[in-house]
């Protein structure tokens, strides 16, 4: 006889009824997934039943914020992040950010609400339909489980697979009536996250690295999402190579005032291969070969050039048209070819060009993105975390706010609007002894600006920073591919009238708008040493 506060009785002992509510709340507190990121409807509130004491519910105010968070969390704490959304609206609302999660490789259990089994026949109001199919291909496995005690061991073969190199988000949709049901808990499994590449493979990248004259590396986003960063500057240390980071790289993975850095990739394939000319052997690590914006034609590398890469995802590695690639985790590869006899010293390459300095604007005029970087280099520590999402300020951002630890950089891969704030969040979350600055144009902050009503509940120590330059400043720039000529008017770009302190207190944020040179650094240091979160908007050129 079953009760209805779950307990059954057997002869006269009354024994708890495990309920699949009680499998997933204690498989997520075995992998350490006690923060449940989500926007509640009405076919998820049976997990919230009971909600147990040490989890906590992080709310977004958008399916896009939560996912965004979520992501930036995930990344920071380096475990896949739980996250609940609606059926098919929660997940529709969600898909440009689950498409940024793929593309940054971010682990990420994703739990869809669905409608009651019993009415699924009849096409019930709020239910998805192909639940499965809908957040395809942009996640790397689905399910809606046969049975309602199936839950618990789908959720669990989701989390092996999105922390499994290379890692993404997945998606298990559940009924809304499975939670209440009988379930068993789930063994507990030690399950592998890094492959070794093939040795022969990684032997014949080793030889070519030892033979060569003049090296060349292109870093990506899997060398610090892979823990490889101190391993990748003794690799580069070791045969003199330069160094650059390859094109629309979500993260860093070499210290830019190191003596080897080079700068960055465009993506754009001539560019490439003329920045990288003058080196008989091009080593991508962690990076696709190459990631190209714009149509274009001719060699993907220099003449006489040989291109080896080290990825951890074999289908990037199948699309690569040259080169020799060998799969599997990038720190596991680099490790190997550490472990070789020590190479002959080669000479040291010339350094970078050094990068004038940005002045003050004059009286009246908007100060220039270069400056405002600079000073913001000038105030924060080494160890503060930026989190970028300002397209058209990248470029600026690459020669005036320097990247210099492990773990202390942050944008998309996809190219989408609207991760930048929220992933900010989630940083702030994850690191809460870190400063966590987000680093945010006028246009990408409005895909998600309710992040930071969720910043000022949580109290978050951050700094939000947005660039306002009235426009979508990226696509004005980005015209000129198109035919437009420099400066022509572009429909739709333009972004008068919005007051970023007005919407930052709406939401409890502390907010102050800079708009003079002599202000600004003052302002900085401020915002920097806030023990709350506080948005500085910028008035740039």
């Amino acid at each position: 006889m079953q009760f209805p506060n779950g307990q059954q009785q057997a002869g006269n002992a009354v024994t708890p009824v495990i309920t699949v509510r009680d499998a997933v709340t204690d498989l997520l507190r075995r992998f350490n997934m006690t923060s449940i990121f989500g926007n509640p409807g009405s076919t998820e509130l049976g997990l919230f039943l009971n909600f147990p004491q040490d989890f906590r519910y992080v709310l977004g105010l958008s399916e896009a914020v939560v996912v965004g968070m979520a992501d930036g969390y995930a990344q920071a704490t380096r475990n896949a992040s739980f996250v609940n959304l609606h059926s098919a609206a929660g997940v529709g609302n969600a898909m440009g950010n689950i498409f940024t999660a793929y593309k940054n490789r971010t682990p990420m259990v994703i739990t869809a609400g669905q409608q009651a089994r019993s009415i699924l026949q009849f096409d019930p109001f709020l239910f998805s339909s192909q639940a499965t199919e809908l957040p395809k291909p942009y996640v790397k496995w689905s399910c809606e489980p046969a049975r309602a005690e199936d839950v618990p061991q789908a959720i669990a073969r989701a989390y092996y697979i999105a922390m499994q190199e290379p890692r993404g988000p997945v998606l298990v949709s559940v009924p809304s009536d499975d939670w209440d049901k009988p379930a068993d808990l789930v063994a507990h499994r030690v399950v592998s996250t890094e492959s070794r590449p093939e040795p022969l493979v990684l032997d014949q990248i080793g030889a070519a690295l030892d033979a060569c004259e003049r090296p060349a590396f292109v870093i990506g986003a899997a060398v610090d999402r892979g823990n490889a960063w101190n391993e990748l500057v003794q690799l580069a240390e070791r045969h003199n190579a330069r160094v650059f980071v390859a094109p629309m790289s979500g993260r860093c993975g070499f210290p830019e005032d190191h003596p080897l850095f080079a700068g960055f990739l465009p993506a754009v394939r001539e560019k490439i291969v003329g920045m990288l000319g003058g080196h008989d052997l091009i080593m991508v690590i962690g990076a696709p070969a190459f990631t190209y914006h714009v149509e274009s034609s001719g060699p993907h590398i220099p003449a006489g050039a040989q291109l080896c890469q080290l990825i951890d995802d074999p289908g990037i590695a199948a699309w690569a048209p040259v080169g020799t690639a060998a799969v599997g985790s990038i720190r596991l590869s680099v490790l190997e070819l550490l472990a070789r006899p020590a190479a002959r010293r080669r000479t040291m390459p010339a350094p970078r060009q050094s990068v004038p300095r940005a002045h003050p604007p004059e009286d009246g005029a908007r100060m220039s993105v270069a400056y405002v970087l600079q000073t913001l280099a000038e105030v924060r520590s080494p160890e503060h975390i930026i989190v970028e999402e300002a397209p058209s300020s990248r470029p600026v951002m690459h020669n005036y706010l320097p990247i210099l630890r492990s773990e202390t950089f942050y944008t998309m891969c996809s190219g989408g609007l609207g991760y930048g704030l929220p992933a900010a969040v989630g940083v702030a979350m994850a690191k809460p002894d870190a400063k966590v600055i987000g680093l945010i144009g006028d246009g990408s902050s409005m895909y998600s600006i309710q992040a930071l009503w969720s910043a000022a509940q949580l109290r978050l120590p951050m700094t939000i920073l947005i660039l306002k330059n009235r426009r979508y400043a990226a696509l004005q720039e980005f015209a000129t591919v198109f035919g437009f000529a420099p400066g022509a008017r572009l429909e739709g770009s333009d972004l008068p009238d919005l007051d970023f302190v007005a919407l930052a207190k709406g939401q409890g944020c502390e907010a102050v708008r800079v708009d003079r040179a002599d202000a600004l650094r003052k302002t900085l240091i401020e915002a920097l040493q806030s023990k709350a979160p506080m948005l500085v908007e910028v008035e740039v050129a």
